[in-house]
């Protein structure tokens, strides 16, 4: 029984060093359509409130930032005319990766 506690408790302290070095990388923010503004282009921007009264993000995208509209990956001229088409913009939420490190966005995905 002795063993068995020293073994969990060595195990226990080998592991607690791993976990300590895990580290964000991306964050996700899930906004309302009615507070997002959908890129210009390519190497250009988003810009986004995460509520109301929240102060205005801007945060820079690349050729890289993937478009997903339904699950699908699109071009960002398809992913720009399908989004201004939604009315209901306040039940629309788009779901926006932002790469920490870079200040970038990952991707950008809308549910209609």
């Amino acid at each position: 029984m002795n063993i068995k506690t020293l073994l969990l408790a060595i195990l226990l302290g080998i592991s607690l060093p791993v976990a300590a070095d895990f580290k964000t990388v991306s964050l996700a923010h899930e906004i309302q359509l009615s507070n997002f503004r959908v890129p210009v282009t390519l190497n250009s921007g988003v810009a986004f409130k995460t509520c109301d009264d929240c102060d205005v993000q801007a945060v820079r995208v690349t050729p890289e930032t993937l478009y997903i509209l339904n699950g699908q990956t699109v071009p960002l001229k398809e992913f720009r005319k399908t989004v201004f088409k939604i009315r209901d913009r306040a039940q629309n939420t788009v779901l926006v990766i932002q790469h920490l490190e870079s200040n970038t966005v990952v991707s950008v995905s809308v549910t209609t």
